[in-house]
């Protein structure tokens, strides 16, 4: 049911960390472990490392596979490990909500290099290139590092954290401990299907939601530019300063088709204007 979501530069040891994690959950009962390998995946693909990381359609296809694959293995009573460069924190964001859906627990690996490995590292990247043509050269390894997000504790899709270097020694307990002696995360309400009750439930919707989205508007007018009290809501709109009104309805247009697209029976319309106050707060804060 747990996944642990690995990420660092190419030649970090992720692959390494993966393995001894595998190895130490398998001989501690915490089985079936799988490993999703972004490596394997590229393989599997025929596109190739190199052009993996520097053309972004392809890129993107990568992602998609290996979080459709992490998807599928998540399960009550199975553990994933997802190795591979993980380095766009909003992907990692995607994770992260994957796992708050699932109601697992999840945590981060990050397999970080000093200034000096990380040169050692672009020094064999530039020895390898030299005799293959589909290996990391050295212009998409320096693009990477400039590319790369690190890993923060003061992210909630990042935590618990867990920084290694080459060379040290993985905390296993601790690992071991934030994985399966810790609560799940309820999933957010704005991710949860919400049925349709009544046959204006959809006018109700649409209604509840222009509204909230005028209340936020008019505060911006007279220079509130901090988060504004929704009181139907009973929490506040944490929507930044510079958003437009048009974007504001962007993203209540994304929430009517969610809602559409996943109906039931039974909601109580009382309770959209939290949970499309959570979901603005959720996808208009660089998440």
């Amino acid at each position: 049911m747990p996944l642990i979501v690995i990420t660092g530069l190419p030649g970090s040891g992720k692959t390494s960390r993966a393995k001894e994690l595998e190895k130490y959950m398998t001989e501690n009962g915490k089985g079936p472990v799988h490993v999703v390998s972004e490596m394997e995946c590229i393989a599997r693909s025929g596109y190739g490392v190199r052009e993996s990381f520097t053309d972004p359609a392809k890129e993107k296809q990568i992602r998609a596979s290996l979080k459709s694959e992490a998807m599928k293995l998540l399960t009550k009573s199975s553990l994933v490990i997802l190795d591979g460069t993980n380095y766009i924190k909003g992907y990692r964001y995607e994770i992260f909500c994957m796992s708050k859906n699932a109601r697992t627990t999840q945590c981060t690996v990050h397999c970080a290099m000093t200034v000096e490995q990380r040169e050692a590292r672009r020094e064999n990247v530039v020895r390898n290139s030299a005799s293959s043509t589909d290996a990391l050269d050295e212009a998409t390894f320096d693009a990477l590092c400039l590319r790369y997000e690190e890993p923060m504790d003061n992210s909630r899709w990042d935590r618990p954290l867990f920084t290694v270097y080459e060379g040290e020694e993985m905390d296993l307990s601790r690992i071991n401990s934030a994985l399966y002696e810790q609560a799940a995360l309820p999933p957010n309400l704005a991710t949860q299907n919400m049925p349709l009750s009544a046959t204006n439930f959809l006018f109700e919707l649409d209604k509840t939601t222009q509204t909230i989205v005028d209340q936020i508007a008019s505060a911006r007018k007279i220079g509130i530019d901090g988060p504004v009290e929704i009181p139907q809501a009973g929490m506040r709109a944490d929507i930044p300063p510079n958003m437009s009104v048009a974007q504001l309805n962007r993203h209540r247009r994304q929430f009517l088709n969610y809602v559409k697209m996943h109906t039931n029976v039974g909601t109580d319309i009382s309770k959209i204007p939290a949970i499309f106050v959570q979901f603005l707060n959720t996808n208009t804060n660089g998440a």
